[in-house]
C-alpha cells in the first residue's frame, strides 16, 4: 500500500459542532480479520453530536483526538489475512464500532459488512445500519402483532420512517406523531398522522379510539411519560433515547446494539431494496461540510437521513 493519506473526521475535545475539523490521516491497514474500505457514503446521526457534546461521557467516554461515525457504505480496496468473505472491488455496508466511519478510509471487522444489494444508492446504503437496525430493536421490543396499533414519536425522523414502515409491513396500524409539515408523507407510508402538541393525548385518543396497544418514543423522556399516563402497559412502551426515563418507570430501552448482526442488517437492506421500506435522504454534504450536516441535523425537523458524501 502506498503513502497515500486519508481524509477523517476528527475532534480533540467536548464541544459544538466547532470542535469538528478534517484531518489528513494515514490509511489504515487491515489487520487479520478486517477489511479496509473506501468510503462513498457515511450517515451522520444524532448520538454522534451526544458523544461530541460530552453529555454521554460516562457511558462512552471519548480518547482524544476522536474519530466519528458508525454508517458506513464503499468499496472493499484490501483485506486482512483470513477474510473469505469478500474480496477486492466488492460493494459493502455496514457499521464501525470505532468511531471511523466519517472518513474517506476505514477498517473494520469482515463480520460487521453485508453486500451492498444493488438496488440501494450508495447514500441510502451508508446510512442504514444505525437507522435500520434501531428500528428492527425498537419495533422488536414492543412485538406488535396484526391489527394492533401503535404510537411513535418524532416519526419522521432518521430512526422514525423507518419503524413506521417496519410496523406497517407487519401489520401493526401506526399513529406517526410528527409535525403537521411531514403529515402527508406519514400517510403515504402506512400511518395515521397525529401533530404533537398541547393536545396530543386528546388527539391519540380520537385517532385511536379502540385504545393503543403500544408506544415507541425516539425524542425524549416526555414521551415515555405520556404513554404512562395514558395507560399503556409498560412492557409495551419502548423508548431508543430516554434511558433513564425507561429505568424510573419500568419501560424498554432497546436500540442498536441489541441488533447489531449481520443477520439483521442483511433483513432490513432487502426490506429497502425490494421497495417495502423506503429510506428518505433529506441532505447530502461533502465530508468538508460536516459541521453543516449536524447543524441541520441539530434543528430536529428533518425528514429521514443526512448523508456524508467523502
Amino acid at each position: 500500500m502506498d503513502t497515500a493519506q486519508a481524509r477523517a473526521v476528527r475532534f480533540d475535545r467536548y464541544g459544538d459542532r466547532s470542535v469538528l475539523y478534517i484531518a489528513e490521516v494515514p490509511i489504515p491497514r487491515p489487520a487479520a480479520a478486517e477489511v479496509l474500505v473506501e468510503v462513498r457514503a457515511a450517515g451522520i446521526n444524532p448520538g454522534e453530536a451526544s458523544i461530541r457534546v460530552g453529555a454521554l461521557r460516562e457511558q462512552f467516554p471519548s480518547t482524544f483526538p476522536s474519530g466519528q461515525g458508525s454508517d458506513l457504505a464503499g468499496v472493499v480496496i484490501a483485506i486482512g489475512d483470513g477474510v473469505t468473505d469478500f474480496a477486492v472491488g466488492d460493494e459493502v455496508l455496514g457499521y464501525s464500532w470505532r468511531r471511523s466511519s466519517q472518513a474517506t478510509h476505514v477498517v473494520v471487522p469482515a463480520t460487521q459488512l453485508i453486500r451492498k444489494p444493488d438496488a440501494l444508492s450508495w447514500a441510502v446504503a451508508g446510512c442504514l445500519y444505525v437507522a435500520a437496525c434501531t428500528a428492527w430493536a425498537a419495533v422488536g421490543a414492543v412485538d406488535p402483532k396484526p391489527g394492533e396499533t401503535v404510537a411513535v414519536s418524532a416519526a419522521a425522523g432518521g430512526v422514525g420512517t423507518v419503524v413506521v414502515q417496519l410496523l406497517a409491513v407487519r401489520g401493526a396500524h401506526v399513529l406517526g406523531i410528527a409535525s403537521f409539515a411531514n403529515a402527508t408523507w406519514l400517510a403515504a407510508h402506512g400511518a395515521t398522522p397525529v401533530p404533537y402538541g398541547d393536545r396530543l393525548a386528546e388527539d391519540l385518543a380520537a385517532a385511536a379510539p379502540s385504545g393503543i396497544d403500544a408506544f415507541i418514543d425516539l425524542f425524549g423522556p416526555d414521551y415515555v411519560q405520556l404513554a404512562v399516563d395514558i395507560g399503556i402497559p409498560r412492557d409495551r412502551i419502548e423508548t431508543i433515547i430516554s434511558r433513564e426515563k425507561a429505568q424510573e418507570l419500568g419501560t424498554k430501552n432497546a436500540g442498536s446494539g441489541d441488533a447489531s448482526n449481520r443477520e439483521v442488517l442483511t433483513e432490513m437492506a432487502a426490506l429497502v431494496a425490494s421497495g417495502r421500506i423506503e429510506i428518505p435522504i433529506a441532505a447530502t454534504y461533502p465530508l468538508d461540510r460536516v459541521r453543516d450536516a449536524f447543524a441541520e441535523l441539530e434543528r430536529r425537523h428533518t425528514r429521514g437521513k443526512i448523508v456524508l458524501i467523502p
